[in-house]
């Protein structure tokens, strides 16, 4: 789900998306930034989350991050 850029950038954040329970400890942050459009930004030239992907992780959040 996450792009390499993505994981480069936010590793400067402190957060490491390649990390499973990185993304489970910020999940809350990281929907919101992806919801609302806010990430990725513009321009960094990759496209937003689509809702598909933004329901997904949502889910999965909501389901307790299962693996």
């Amino acid at each position: 789900m996450f792009t390499e850029m993505d994981v480069d950038h936010m590793r400067g954040f402190g957060i490491d998306l390649s990390d499973r329970a990185s993304v489970e400890a910020h999940a809350d942050a990281i929907y919101q930034t992806v919801s609302t459009g806010v990430m990725p930004p513009a321009r960094s030239g990759e496209a937003p989350w689509t809702k598909d992907m933004c329901d997904g992780f949502k889910a999965w959040r909501e389901q307790g991050c299962p693996p």
